[in-house]
C-alpha cells in the first residue's frame, strides 16, 4: 500500500487533527508540515501526530520514536542504571560501535535544566532516559534520527533572538536563534549560515529546515531591499549563495525542493508585508 497522500487529503487530516486536540497540536500548518516531513521520508503523514511534538515552533521528535527509529535501523539499548539520580544507557549499533551514555539529575542542574515546576522535577527518570537516547543515538547511529531533537531539548533551547553584524550585507540581517543555552554537542552539530567578507558563520541552524528558513529570509529580504539596484541585488545574491554552496550542493532531492519552494514562499511573504 503506497504512502503517498494528495495535499488535499493532508490538509483535511491536518484540520482535523488540530482541531481534536488529541496529539497536543493545535495548529493546522504545523500539522500539514510535520505531514509533509513524514511523507519526504516514507512515511504515512498521520505518523507525524504520533512521533512529533510541536515545541517553541519546532518540530521535536518523540523519544520513544527515536528509539523505534534506532532499532528498526538495527540498533539496541540496553539500561544499566536507570534511576531517578542516574539513568546509563549501553547503545550499539552495527554500523556505528558501542557507547554508554550516562545522565545524572546533579549533571542536569549544574547547567541549569531544572526548573520549578519543569518535569526535570516532576519526572527526572524519564526526562534522563530521554537525554540519554537523543545522545546515544546521534553519537552511535545519526542517520535515524538526522535534523530532529528531542522534546526536552527543544523546551531547554534559548528562544530569544540575536541580531548579529553582517559585513557586506548592508542592513539586511535576518533574526538568528541564540544559540548560547544550548549544550556544546548540539552546537557541534549545528548547521553554519555564512555570509560573504568573513570567514566565521553569521548564524548556526540545529536543522536543515530552519537553516533553509534564515538562508530564505535573507534571500528575500535582498530581493525586496530599496536600498540596492538590481544590478546590487543580483551581485549579493550570487555572492550570498556561493559562501554557503558547500552545504546546499549536498542537497538530495527532497531538500532542494524545499529549498527553492521556502525562496519563493519567503520573497512572497515579505511583499505582503
Amino acid at each position: 500500500m503506497s504512502n503517498i497522500v494528495s495535499f488535499n487529503e493532508m490538509d483535511q487530516m491536518a484540520g482535523a487533527i488540530a482541531a481534536s486536540g488529541l496529539f497536543g497540536m493545535k495548529d493546522k500548518n504545523s500539522v500539514l508540515a510535520l505531514m509533509a516531513v513524514a511523507q519526504a521520508e516514507g512515511l504515512h503523514p498521520a505518523t507525524a501526530a504520533r512521533d512529533f511534538h510541536i515545541i517553541q515552533g519546532r518540530p521535536a521528535l518523540k523519544a520513544d520514536a527515536m528509539l523505534a527509529r534506532f532499532q528498526n535501523a538495527g540498533g539496541k539499548v540496553d539500561w544499566s542504571v536507570y534511576t531517578d539520580e542516574k539513568v546509563t544507557g549501553v547503545f550499539t549499533h552495527p554500523n556505528g560501535g558501542s557507547l554508554a551514555v550516562t545522565w545524572t539529575l546533579e549533571q542536569a542542574q549544574r547547567i541549569g535544566l531544572v526548573k520549578p515546576g519543569s518535569g526535570w522535577q516532576k519526572f527526572p527518570r524519564a526526562m534522563l532516559r530521554s537525554r540519554c537516547i537523543s545522545e546515544g543515538i546521534r553519537s552511535v547511529f545519526p542517520g535515524s534520527v538526522t535534523g530532529f531533537y528531542s522534546p526536552e531539548e527543544v523546551q531547554d533551547f534559548d528562544d530569544k533572538p540575536v541580531v548579529k553584524a553582517a559585513k557586506d550585507m548592508g542592513s539586511i540581517i535576518p533574526t538568528v536563534v541564540d544559540l548560547s543555552a544550548i549544550p556544546d554537542s548540539i552546537i557541534d552539530d549545528a548547521i553554519p549560515l555564512y555570509v560573504p567578507g568573513t570567514t566565521e558563520p553569521y548564524a548556526r541552524y540545529l536543522c536543515t529546515d530552519d537553516w533553509i528558513d534564515g538562508f530564505a529570509e535573507m534571500h528575500a529580504k535582498i530581493h525586496e531591499s530599496n536600498k540596492y539596484s538590481p544590478e546590487e541585488k543580483a551581485e549579493k545574491i550570487a555572492m550570498f549563495r556561493e559562501v554557503n554552496n558547500e552545504f546546499t550542493k549536498g542537497f538530495d532531492g527532497n531538500a532542494t525542493a524545499k529549498f527553492l519552494s521556502k525562496l519563493a514562499l519567503h520573497r512572497k511573504e515579505i511583499k505582503n508585508v
